[in-house]
């Protein structure tokens, strides 16, 4: 079915909200009074981290893990009530967004509702007991999907919030059954029509670790045959290494480049900088002008743009999700400086050219990203001084004087050249 995925989502922003640490009240009620702030960074879709009940016992931290679950059907108290959370939705779509929750289906907490009444939909260790298949993961047990009446219960729970809400972020989904996914995908369909699909796919390592000990992990290509959405982390290691002197630049931009050609062709990837798993950018980024080119790339690139609430603040520190940790937006509050240029980055998104394009990126030398989309509404080009630096950078785009979309300064490129300044350029030839 994701042979429907509408590359129109390739224009599009999302917003990560963790309501427990979105506001020092950690509720419902508090996110919806932020909306039209949210609305106002060109958000189209707003994902909830889990809403649900949290268990108690093996709970990581004084409040736990949202990622370990007690019940799917129900919503965590601390944030407020089930009509408190439809309120939510209601605001959300009266500003023209969607809203995705997370979805949890790999395991749940020790004490949930389903270990209680359906133990048997459970994978047990030698002994009989409840466990998980992956160490570290301590507060939750495993569930086992070679039980199709977990099948109906999943799906059937999914359809309920289908009422509600307009998609899913699925946890760790490749540990789960590709015909799972497929089956959910078309039961929902009937429920909420273009339903919107993002996969939590892993890193090469995690699959590769999974495999060997003969636990299903689905590639990205095996994921895309169910959702329309997965993250990026097939190349995110390639990120990290360039930041680190581990890798080159051109590693990374060869990693992004093969994306083209080993999937579907309508493939959208989730871009981010950050999520609630890894590092802030601001603190990987300490640069300011490092830090602006990399996010304007996030943006620039073939796919959907993620922002983790805080992020169009600078904030440096990734919240705790065992303990109450309110995103604090005063500690490096270049709000003045990444907000309105956020939103001017997601404006520049939904320009046609994005939509349906040929992407290509390359580096010259450690400095520069050289990225650009071709498609019948024209040519983008796109030029990232990755470490703020000013230098000539060569480029075939046709010579002529063109406006940065960004800056809105005119810019010439003559004889296969244009000048870096060391801030981030795109210039669009219709």
């Amino acid at each position: 079915m994701a042979v429907n995925t509408p590359k129109e989502l390739r224009n599009m922003t999302m917003y990560q909200v963790f309501v427990r640490n979105f506001s020092e009240e950690g509720t419902f009620i508090k996110v919806q009074e932020r909306l039209d702030e949210i609305k106002a960074l060109g958000t189209d879709i707003i994902w909830l981290m889990p809403i649900h009940p949290i268990g108690t016992i093996k709970r990581k931290g004084s409040l736990g893990s949202p990622y370990a679950i007690s019940d799917y059907r129900a919503v965590n108290p601390e944030f407020g009530t089930m009509e408190d959370f439809k309120a939510l939705a209601e605001a959300i779509h009266a500003r023209g967004m969607k809203c995705i929750i997370d979805v949890v289906y790999n395991h749940t907490s020790p004490d949930s509702v389903l270990s209680t009444e359906h133990p048997e939909w459970f994978y047990h260790k030698e002994d009989g007991s409840f466990g998980n298949r992956v160490g570290d993961w301590t507060d939750i047990i495993d569930l086992d999907y070679s039980n199709k009446e977990l099948w109906d219960y999943q799906i059937e729970t999914l359809k309920l919030w289908a009422e509600t809400v307009d998609g899913f972020r699925c946890d760790v989904a490749p540990l789960i059954p590709l015909a799972f996914w497929l089956a959910a995908r078309q039961a929902v369909e009937k429920v909420r029509p273009g339903c919107i699909w993002l996969s939590e796919s892993v890193e090469p390592g995690f699959i590769t670790y999974m495999r060997g000990r003969g636990i299903t992990a689905l590639s990205d290509g095996e994921i895309y045959q169910a959702f329309d959405l997965c993250y990026d982390y097939d190349v995110y290691g390639k990120f990290r290494d360039c930041l680190s002197g581990k890798g080159t630049l051109a590693d990374y931009a060869e990693a992004v480049n093969r994306q083209e050609y080993i999937y579907p062709e309508n493939y959208v990837k989730l871009r981010f900088l950050e999520n609630h798993d890894q590092a802030r950018a601001a603190f990987l980024l300490p640069d300011d002008a490092a830090l602006l080119n990399w996010t304007a790339f996030c943006y620039f690139q073939k796919g959907l743009t993620l922002i983790y609430a805080g992020e169009e603040y600078g904030a440096e520190h990734t919240p705790s999700l065992f303990d109450k940790d309110t995103v604090d937006l005063s500690e490096n509050d270049m709000s003045e400086v990444l907000t309105p240029f956020i939103t001017k980055l997601a404006e520049i998104k939904r320009g046609a050219v994005f939509t349906d394009s040929v992407y290509t990126v390359k580096a010259q030398s450690e400095r520069f990203l050289i990225a650009e989309h071709e498609s019948k509404h024209g040519r983008a080009l796109g030029i990232f001084a990755v470490k703020g630096d000013t230098g000539y950078v060569e480029t075939d785009f046709p010579d002529g004087v063109y406006t940065d979309r960004i800056s809105g300064e005119e810019v010439e490129v003559f004889r296969g050249g244009v000048q870096c300044f060391g801030a981030p350029m795109i210039l669009i030839a219709e």
